[in-house]
């Protein structure tokens, strides 16, 4: 079968569509890869939160999906907005990397060693949220650009450290290109929803060939984590944190956080279920956190984002 993907022309998201590309080559297909660019890769100077989220780096991909012009795409999950357009389906999640966020610097080996008011770059709210939450005395700057732009600004002295998605500097040979290179441990910094794993977009007609690139525990843990954010209603506006575990047991461990980008409040929760009876724990887990008023929460949150920005 002949296929195309539809891909952004970064160098994460053209690994990312190659790593695919040569799994279903090996399969007997033709594959080819289609380069467009998205809205996300066009605005390079205001946080993704305030200018329209997760959605800013799928949407031209889907609309090329649907207008017939390319039968899949693939994604960094975690940009992947919980409700997919009429007519295209999440077809396959692959194996997770290391789910982590990386801490990066030329100068300091870890969040502890940075010295007070040390400046920092992350565009992402719930990043941003963690660490001050952990460290009040940073200075928290926006980071935008490719991940090779992002580690020129911090070996530029632009930052003391940044922080990024440690999977993306392991796909693209980046561990060793920057002197400290740490995983941030997922107590003091939960991953965004799908961290780690690609998903792949697709049109009906191609869903028999995506599926079998689908790695089940990858499906179950960021079902758990979509619905949780789903069920929320948080938006990519609002700083969320939600990481489900799936264990050798059986036994799924799910934990989330929420709270507002200063750090100043944040609400912690989780849920420990089975894989035997999975499919609402990332309901249950949402309705346990807007009974201790998540909702009102991110709505603050949100408002105190945007007024931050206009300033």
């Amino acid at each position: 079968m002949r296929l195309i993907i539809a891909t952004r022309g970064s160098k994460l998201a053209l690994w990312q569509s190659n790593h695919i590309k040569s799994l279903l080559e090996d399969m007997g297909h033709e594959v080819e890869l289609q380069i467009f660019k998205t809205k996300g890769d066009k605005i390079l100077d205001t946080p993704l939160a305030l200018i329209g989220g997760k959605g800013l780096f799928t949407k031209e991909l889907e609309d090329a999906m649907l207008r017939g012009e390319a039968h899949l795409a693939v994604h960094s999950l975690k940009d992947v907005p919980t409700q997919l357009p009429q007519g295209l389906m999440l077809g396959a999640i692959t194996k997770r990397e290391v789910v982590n966020d990386a801490f990066l610097s030329e100068k300091y080996e870890s969040i502890e060693d940075l010295p007070p008011n040390a400046v920092v770059g992350t565009t992402s709210l719930r990043r941003r949220m963690q660490l001050l939450h952990y460290r009040p005395d940073l200075q928290i700057k926006d980071l935008r650009g490719n991940v090779d732009t992002r580690i020129k600004k911090l070996k530029n002295g632009e930052f003391d450290a940044i922080i990024l998605a440690y999977a993306g500097l392991k796909r693209l040979g980046f561990l060793e290109s920057v002197r400290f290179v740490k995983p941030i441990d997922e107590n003091l910094m939960i991953p965004a929803m799908g961290q780690a794993a690609l998903g792949i977009e697709c049109v009906p007609e191609v869903l028999e060939v995506v599926e079998t690139l689908n790695d089940k525990k990858s499906q179950i843990e960021t079902e758990i984590e979509r619905e949780f954010v789903d069920t929320l209603q948080g938006g990519c506006q609002v700083p969320i944190g939600v990481r489900a575990q799936l264990l050798d047991n059986g036994d799924i461990i799910t934990k989330a956080v929420i709270g507002m980008p200063d750090g100043s409040e944040l609400l912690k929760d989780k849920i420990i279920g089975n894989v035997e009876n999975y499919s609402d724990l990332g309901k249950e887990l949402a309705q346990s956190m807007i009974e201790n008023g998540a909702q009102e929460i991110l709505k603050r949150a949100e408002e105190i984002a945007f007024a931050e920005h206009k300033r």
